[in-house]
């Protein structure tokens, strides 16, 4: 029997948002994220993914918004110090805001929606670290605000978790959290390559 997301059900459009009339959210690729104790499997492959995600949205002349996660001084997001920075391959140019946040979903706290309600954009491209955690949670904050967020697959990675006294490996992680996604939040598409 064929599977039926909540999307379906509810008639939403599953047609992937394009980056010309989009708003590109970079979520969290921290330097925290490549190396310790929160460096995530895949980690290289997801970021340049990202990297050439960003450079087409530049040349499509496509706004672009970072965030960046500030856990607070001597913690590894601690966005003053290099740990927290975000990676040289995906850093801002003048005039691409970054948006600091403290929790994971990025519109709660900040000034995010400001940023995206200014770029006139329904349609957000979100791409980053870590895929279960801050981009699920934008990508729900977005859907529940009234955007129609695209979730960019191989440009996002996460780490293996423990649950229930055994432990899921980061491809099941990644995999669950673009599930999560794909049926209720926002479009999932594979590969940066199927967004034009």
């Amino acid at each position: 029997m064929p599977r039926t997301t909540l999307r379906q059900l509810n008639g939403f459009d599953d047609t992937p948002a394009k980056l010309a009339g989009s708003t590109l959210v970079l979520i969290d690729y921290q330097n925290t994220y490549t190396t310790g104790v929160m460096e995530l499997d895949g980690w290289q492959y997801a970021l340049d993914a990202g990297a050439q995600l960003l450079a087409r949205a530049r040349q499509e002349g496509a706004k672009v918004v970072h965030v960046v996660n500030d856990g607070g001084e001597g913690t590894p997001y601690d966005i003053r110090a290099e740990i927290g920075a975000i990676h040289p391959r995906v850093a801002p140019l003048d005039g691409e805001p970054v948006v600091v946040k403290k929790a994971p979903n990025a519109f709660v706290g900040t000034d995010l929606d400001r940023h995206v309600d200014a770029a006139g954009h329904t349609d957000l491209v979100l791409a980053g670290f870590m895929t279960h955690m801050c981009v699920a949670f934008t990508a729900q904050g977005a859907f529940l605000r009234g955007n129609r967020p695209t979730v960019v697959a191989d440009a996002c990675a996460t780490r293996a978790l423990p649950v229930a006294g055994t432990e899921l490996d980061a491809r099941q992680v990644h995999h669950s959290a673009l599930a999560t996604i794909a049926d209720l939040y926002g479009v999932v598409v594979p590969s940066q390559k199927e967004i034009s």
